[in-house]
């Protein structure tokens, strides 16, 4: 049994850090119902690599995130879509939404309202910048809080204008860190029986993903400069050029850093890093990064890689993401996972028991609607009059 089933998750959120959330509480068991508009279904449903499915509203962009759960369009706009919802919320644990201020005093979904409703509700509201503050009503994306929080400007190489990191990690660290507050929420509320709100700002997840970072500029108010692939203080900490690709070696101790020259056949040096202050090892940088440069290029980053990881030393051959996925580590963890004729990133973690899984594959907009309601105690008929009169939306 996984831990969350048997509760029920509102879905009310769209791109990405809102469904990772969810997506993350469906994988551990938890019935997650999506709740989407009628007219106006999430719009990573037409993003993606590939133009059919973007086509069909099934765009990969929402996919990775779009699985476990239920489909369901209602228009919360109108009287008859809140009064539903209303009748829904009675028999969930868990809201979650990142709609505008305005959208969600505009749909009824504050949480006074809500908490009137079902006082031991799990109510947590994904936003840019949060709910207090001068920038609190102001619009954001990943890359937007990118430029704002500092991570841009902590990343690239020396010297080199900021640039912003490739994947939306802004966007799934949100995510993650909502599903840890709700996670502890809900346990709260198993000891206390009280409801919670949970207000997740981006610009703040943003500084706890840096959190070394912030607490240096913190403590001193020099923000770290950007340093690229090489630590400028760490010669076996960077990337290296071998016979057929990158190397990248992560010898951080002075330990690691004695057994990285061992693997190279520099026992002398070894011993002279092994006996040197922590505080001193900034110094030998240059001479040891010249040396590792040239002993390096001797063997392809395949092979350095197998000998510096026998020798205790972190290091990887740079893999492009295509090919890491077909990586036969992969294939012994429970990380990606078939569903159908589709294959899904589920979960960074297992349990011994019980484990993170995907139950179903993204389903199409609106799919569950008659399912749903039927649920609530809607019969066929007025199921009809709710679809033409456009307050429910279902595909078939």
């Amino acid at each position: 049994m996984r831990p969350f089933e048997g509760l029920r998750v509102l879905d009310l959120t769209h791109v990405f850090a809102g469904p990772f959330c969810t997506y993350q509480l469906g994988v551990l068991g938890a019935e997650v119902i999506k709740i989407e508009p009628v007219d106006r279904p999430d719009m990573t449903r037409a993003d993606g690599a590939d133009a059919e499915l973007n086509a069909a509203g099934m765009g990969l962009s929402f996919q990775a995130q779009g699985g476990g759960k239920r489909a369901l369009a209602l228009d919360l706009k109108s009287d008859a879509g809140q009064a539903i919802f209303d009748r829904l919320l009675a028999t969930a644990d868990v809201v979650v939404q990142n709609y505008t201020a305005h959208a969600v005093e505009e749909l009824g979904l504050g949480y006074d309202r809500l908490a009137a409703l079902k006082p031991d509700l799990i109510y947590c509201a994904i936003s840019g910048f949060g709910a207090t503050g001068p920038k609190a009503a102001h619009p954001a994306y990943d890359v937007v809080i990118q430029a704002y929080a500092g991570v841009m400007a902590a990343n690239g190489e020396a010297g080199s204008d900021p640039v912003r990191v490739g994947p939306a990690m802004v966007d799934y660290g949100t995510g993650a860190q909502a599903a840890l507050a709700i996670s502890v929420a809900l346990y709260g509320r198993a000891l206390t029986g009280q409801g919670r709100r949970i207000d997740v700002a981006m610009a703040d997840c943003a500084l706890m993903l840096m959190n070394s970072h912030t607490a240096t500029t913190l403590a001193t108010g020099v923000a770290p400069r950007p340093h690229g692939n090489r630590d400028p203080s760490l010669a076996g900490y960077a990337t290296y050029e071998t016979a057929d690709g990158t190397l990248m070696i992560g010898a951080y101790t002075n330990a690691q850093m004695a057994n990285l020259m061992r693997a190279v056949g520099e026992d002398a040096v070894a011993n002279e890093l092994a006996a040197t202050p922590r505080a001193e090892i900034a110094g030998r940088r240059e001479g040891d990064a010249a040396l590792l440069a040239g002993v390096l290029r001797g063997k392809t980053a395949a092979e350095w890689e197998e000998i510096l990881n026998t020798h205790h030393v972190p290091a990887a051959r740079v893999r492009g993401l295509a090919e890491a996925l077909d990586e036969p580590q992969f294939g012994t963890r429970s990380v990606v996972q078939q569903v159908g004729q589709d294959r899904f990133a589920v979960a960074g973690f297992t349990y011994d028991h019980g484990t993170p899984s995907l139950d179903s594959a993204p389903r199409a907009h609106g799919a569950d609607s008659r399912a749903v309601l039927e649920e609530l105690g809607i019969d066929a008929a007025t199921f009809n009059d709710l679809a033409a009169r456009g307050v429910v939306f279902s595909p078939s």
